[in-house]
């Protein structure tokens, strides 16, 4: 019964947090929000959960992890490709080699090893706190493209540094090329295992589909179970689970690309997993702010290992640990750069530079979130020897504190340096927009001018009329599209405002239709079985529009 208390309460806090992070008067990213949150709860109330890192992972990483392969921009992935494996994989490198060392150096005690530890499970990004950083600040697409393919790839890496280097304190010894080979498994089995798992069980689904017909909430159980699939046939073959779960939700986007599920299970689909994303993002979070209280105590009981005793040497070493990634990050950010520049010359390119203040905005990007904090817990209580884990607590706590503060330096400064940046016009989007628009009317009209010559074949004359009609009215609808491109002496102002005047025309006649129906059955004029079915369709409508 605890535990469904626990799970209540989480989604209580979660829901809070939603209305607080729009009634507070000062503006807030919603993950510190969720994070005093937890806080609140486990400090104040005493209601805090004792977090588990293995089921920490399983229940929450997978299913977001693939929604995140799956939405990501996919020509923005591959077009950027090679500057995201530099961050994804030479940046950890970098860190681990960096901000280990200078751990080790600013706390003697603390083991090399133990320090690699800490610096690779502090190394990766999260995406879930990008995403929710970045979609307060303009920042540029194109960028915010290869932050979100970083933040997908470089889990694996700081988590195979991380597993290494902990292997490392607990035998006394660490092998190179046997970490190589591993981390070449663990990445590309991972992978394999993502892109099989999806592509197996949608074939399967497709198979049973067309020989026993389409169930719509089994198609969507079966959606939802997928990451945890791969995932844990991942792990059994001691592979990257997280990899594979980015790699499933890749796999999944190509395969909607199939077309072959209907638009309503779509709409069904993107409300699930939109409830999902929402709910297990903020748990997370909450989760987060839970441990906290119960880490720094600890940390400050246990801060006598590094010779000093007074509280706050904990914010020295917090604070040089934090200004050390940024700095570390803003190096290879730049030299990346450089290097592409330079290659870019001999194939005899021209690039524009990228400006200052975007590769500071990068620098200060790279926010850490739940993935470092349930790595971290996993380090282990005892060695071999039945002795504790060196420093483990101060460890923990160091983890915990450098997430909220890259969230808190994230939060204050991106604003700040994106202020006012004036960047190159990219309207590719809106091109491709208008393109495809054209097109798929233009296929649409030929499709409805077929359907209806088949329709009025052999029909009486007040029939043919009939779909005569009905054609002339679908038509209209694409006709408008054809004819309501942007001309090239055409105010895009006037456009813009034309089109939201029309979406909101159309949404108040929408909302219009839902209340007279709601009314006719509410007095007993129109039967529920109607009413949903037409209130689905206005659903499916408005759906579209806001699209």
């Amino acid at each position: 019964m605890h535990t469904i208390e626990v799970v209540l309460a989480m989604l209580v806090a979660v829901v809070a947090s939603g209305y607080l992070v729009r009634i507070l008067p000062f503006s807030l990213p919603l993950p510190l929000v969720q994070i005093a949150l937890g806080a609140l709860i486990s400090g104040v109330f005493k209601r805090g959960h004792a977090l588990e890192p293995e089921v920490f992972f399983l229940l929450f990483l997978p299913p977001l992890l693939f929604l995140d392969g799956w939405r990501i921009p996919k020509q923005g992935l591959f077009r950027d490709k090679g500057a995201i494996v530099e961050l994804a994989f030479g940046l950890v490198v970098f860190t681990v080699l960096g901000a280990g060392l200078l751990i080790h150096w600013l706390i003697p005690v603390m083991p090399l090893a133990v320090a690699f530890a800490l610096a690779a499970i502090i190394s990766p990004t999260d995406p879930v706190a990008v995403g929710a950083i970045a979609a307060r600040v303009p920042f540029p697409k194109r960028l915010m493209h290869i932050l979100e393919g970083e933040s997908l790839l470089n889990d694996a890496s700081g988590l195979v540094c991380f597993s290494f280097a902990v292997a490392a304190v607990m035998t006394g010894s660490f092998s190179l090329a046997q970490a190589s080979l591993t981390f070449l498994w663990v990445a590309f089995a991972g992978l394999a295992i993502g892109v099989v798992v999806t592509l197996g069980v949608s074939t399967l689904q497709r198979w049973l589909w067309r020989r026993f017909g389409e169930e719509p909430g089994a198609a969507l159980l079966v959606n939802l179970l997928i990451p945890f699939a791969a995932y844990l046939l991942a792990e059994e073959f001691e592979a990257s689970g997280i990899l594979a779960a980015v790699a499933a939700g890749i796999s999944m986007s190509y395969v909607e690309l199939s077309g072959r599920v209907s638009g309503s299970m779509r709409v069904q689909r993107t409300a699930v997993w939109n409830t999902v994303q929402f709910s297990f993002n903020g748990i997370m979070f909450v989760l987060l702010g839970e441990q906290l209280p119960g880490i720094v105590q600890r940390a400050v009981a246990t801060i006598s290992v590094t010779g000093h005793h007074e509280w706050w040497w904990l914010l020295i070493y917090v604070t040089a640990i934090s200004v050390t990634l940024v700095l570390l990050r803003l190096v290879f950010v730049w030299l990346s750069l450089r290097w592409n520049l330079l290659r870019a010359r001999m194939r005899g390119e021209q690039r524009a530079h990228t400006p200052t203040r975007v590769v500071l905005a990068m620098s200060v990007a790279g926010v850490r979130g739940a993935i470092t904090l349930a790595g971290v817990l996993t380090l282990p209580l005892l060695l071999p020897s039945g002795e504790p884990f060196p420093a483990r607590d101060l460890v923990i706590f160091l983890a915990a504190a450098v997430i909220l503060i890259s969230l808190l330096a994230a939060s204050v400064l991106l604003p700040r340096l994106l202020k006012g940046l004036e960047l190159p016009k990219d309207d590719s989007a809106r091109r491709e927009e208008d393109l495809a628009r054209k097109l798929s009317s233009k296929a649409a009209l030929v499709a409805v001018e077929k359907v209806r010559q088949q329709l009025v074949e052999g029909q009486p004359t007040a029939r043919m009329q009939l779909y005569n009609d009905a054609a002339a009215r679908v038509s209209l609808l694409y006709q408008r599209n054809l004819e309501k491109g942007q001309g090239p002496d055409e105010d895009p102002g006037k456009v813009r405002r034309m089109e939201q005047a029309y979406r909101s025309l159309r949404a108040a006649g929408l909302n219009a239709e839902r209340e007279e129906l709601f009314r006719l059955v509410r007095h007993g004029q129109l039967s529920d079985e109607v009413a949903r079915r037409l209130i689905r369709n206005l659903d499916l409508l408005e759906s579209r529009q806001r699209d």
